[in-house]
């Protein structure tokens, strides 16, 4: 499944639907993107970011041919090697025979609303691997080191037949918290020299890794950097409940093509998915996941009904009443919502 989409330098500043575009034919597009034809997965992709008034069409039709993707979150502070170690996976996977989809999530520009897009050049290394996706998503402002539409892009790729869907969050400091609901298992990468260890305590990251990964491990620093993560954890949190999983730590150096530890990092990951099904975690994170993106999409809902109603009649005459005093904000906010 080569990558079959141009890169995208500019990206809308809110998700609406593009007009002038020629329908699409949902299930067509469904059944060729099963088949493996990245032309289609990049355009249900682009449904998806859009919010196309086919989306709740593509949900529906991609929701008898997913849950079967190992979802992988690699999340960490600039420069620690996120897109490098993502490569260095894809590599490793791919030589396991794996079928792998990766969402590499880039900063959007807060003046243009576009992004960089940077990740697509860093993987040319599997640009012609017809076994590997990947899609750059600008974050379009979103908080929490995703885009809107990972979720649902993610759902695509599973569709899909990826097995494994790598998910690279924004890495741009203490929001990126967001992955831990939407992935399998969290790596949360640090490297030395970086401060990252002061970074990890004051983020709460120790509550977000699944595991460890201590990059560029062949610079001085990196024991000290271990010893710091070992004692952090030490010093209590869920992982420390009966029964709990404990974050390994690994050491990588992503860069080199051999003996870069990688093999490690994939082996700790097995073990954490075999954790998760034995323990039933695996379903509760799975359940909670779901819940989390109906939730979503019923706030969105809300939110687009209440720009309906912004700067209308209704909303200006409560506005009114509360200014002379004859209701209270509350009360007319849930007069509003009635009328919805």
């Amino acid at each position: 499944m080569t990558d079959g989409t141009a890169v995208q330098t500019q990206a809308p500043e809110a998700p609406r639907g593009r007009r002038g575009r020629r329908a699409a034919d949902v299930p067509a597009l469904v059944e060729r993107a099963r088949e493996g034809d990245a032309r289609s997965v990049a355009r249900l992709i682009s449904l998806v970011e859009d919010a196309s008034p086919a989306l709740r069409e593509v949900a529906a039709a991609l929701s008898p041919h997913t849950g079967h993707a190992q979802v992988l979150g690699l999340t960490g502070s600039p420069g620690v090697g996120k897109s490098t170690s993502t490569t260095a996976l894809v590599r490793a996977l791919r030589q396991a025979g794996k079928r792998v989809g990766v969402l590499a999530v880039d900063p959007s520009s807060p003046f243009s609303g576009g992004a960089l897009l940077g990740d697509r050049v860093r993987m040319q290394d599997h640009a012609g691997d017809d076994g590997v996706y990947i899609r750059s998503m600008a974050s379009r402002g979103h908080l929490g080191g995703l885009a809107w539409a990972t979720p649902q892009a993610l759902r695509v790729l599973d569709a899909a037949g990826c097995d494994v869907v790598l998910v690279e969050t924004v890495g741009v400091g203490q929001s990126e918290l967001e992955i831990a609901s939407l992935a399998d298992t969290t790596l949360v990468l640090v490297a030395p020299g970086m401060g990252d260890g002061i970074q990890a305590a004051k983020a709460g990251i120790l509550e977000v890794a699944d595991i460890f990964v201590v990059n560029k491990a062949d610079r001085e620093g990196a024991d000290q950097t271990v010893r710091d993560l070992r004692y952090m954890l030490s010093l209590g949190g869920r992982h420390s409940e009966p029964g709990h999983w404990r974050p390994p730590i690994c050491k990588t150096v992503a860069s080199r093509d051999t003996d870069n530890g990688v093999d490690e990092v994939l082996e700790r990951i097995e073990q954490h998915r075999e954790w998760l099904e034995s323990s039933g975690e695996g379903h509760r994170r799975r359940s909670e996941r779901a819940a989390r993106e109906i939730e979503a999409i019923a706030l969105a809902s809300l939110r687009a009904r209440m720009g309906d109603v912004h700067g209308s009649a209704a909303l200006g005459s409560l506005a009114d009443q509360v200014v002379a005093g004859e209701t209270d904000p509350y009360r007319a906010a849930d007069e509003l919502l009635a009328q919805l």
